[in-house]
């Protein structure tokens, strides 16, 4: 069945990503040429160092100046340009499902737009990109690919991944550390509710098989500003009861709660080198991956 690309990629939002590109700040592994440096030595475009002439090399890379310094044969060598693996992370627990009084999708459904850009913009850009949603567990895995084609098959597994219950964050990231083979990019599209500790294990379990993790942190403008004035009825999420509540007597411990939260993420990702983005799902989504995209640039 196909799938409608206009619910997922606004032609507003493709419009405000032009000129917009994904490059790995750390060194990524590549096979064929593209915009990102790669670990293996080859002779292309970025300078890299010289070496000692050896027999059999192409004459064509000897540094003709430092022979007339030294009397002696060097060859320039290059990094080579290679192509980038971008590995998308969805968060489809049931908690990504909430939707606040002044936002107009989900955290899921702009979870899914900012997905469904990045896609587009990494495949344009002649790169690789995959996805793997997931909740208490892994649910679909799409492995990367930069066929254009690709987008259909990655809007259909969106479409057709039944929200979860629970989010397991931690045990996740330390699987897909171990299934990703190839290092690349890693994004993180969720709300981050779980244990701190248990999730940044996992994350640093992917900085360490040296992935460059971007924690986009997808968050209702509800939780963040918790503007409830009257009596309100509060729906537990995740397994959770619900709760009858005088907002205004809980704003001020809520707030608390949730800045310090936010601080331990942020303190984690920074110890690990991990670039963390809150994104506000009142936000337009451009706005939102310029932000992110444009700092890394």
């Amino acid at each position: 069945m196909a799938v409608d690309y206009q619910k997922y990629l606004d032609p507003e939002v493709l419009a405000g990503l032009e000129g917009l590109q994904l490059r790995a700040r750390r060194i990524v592994e590549g096979y064929v040429s593209g915009m990102h440096r790669s670990p293996y030595h080859g002779f292309s475009i970025e300078f890299a160092e010289h070496r000692e002439y050896a027999p059999g090399d192409d004459l064509r890379y000897v540094d003709w100046k430092v022979f007339g310094r030294t009397d002696k044969f060097y060859l320039k060598q290059y990094e080579e340009e290679t192509n980038l693996v971008c590995q998308l992370l969805l968060d489809t627990s049931e908690s990504m499902s909430y939707r606040g009084p002044d936002a107009a999708l989900s955290k899921l459904e702009y979870a899914q737009c900012i997905a469904a850009a990045l896609a587009y913009l990494i495949i344009q850009q002649q790169d690789s990109v995959g996805l793997v949603t997931f909740s208490e567990q892994i649910g679909a895995l799409v492995r990367p690919s930069g066929n254009p084609s690709h987008l259909q098959q990655l809007f259909q597994v969106m479409e057709e991944t039944p929200a979860g219950r629970k989010t397991s964050t931690g045990p996740i990231f330390h699987e897909l550390a171990e299934r990703f083979k190839r290092r690349g990019v890693v994004v993180v599209l969720s709300d981050l509710f779980d244990d701190v500790d248990k999730m940044m294990a996992g994350l640093k379990h992917l900085r360490h098989r040296r992935n460059d993790v971007i924690l986009m942190h997808v968050l209702d403008p509800a939780e963040l500003d918790f503007p409830f004035q009257n009596t309100t009825l509060f729906r537990g999420l995740e397994e959770l009861p619900e709760l009858l509540v005088e907002p205004r007597a809980l704003r001020k411990a809520y707030l608390r709660e949730f800045t310090a939260f936010i601080r331990r993420l942020k303190q984690g990702c920074r110890a690990e080198r991990i670039d963390y983005v809150t994104v506000r799902t009142d936000r337009p989504v451009d706005v939102a991956l310029r932000e992110c995209l444009g700092v890394r640039g």
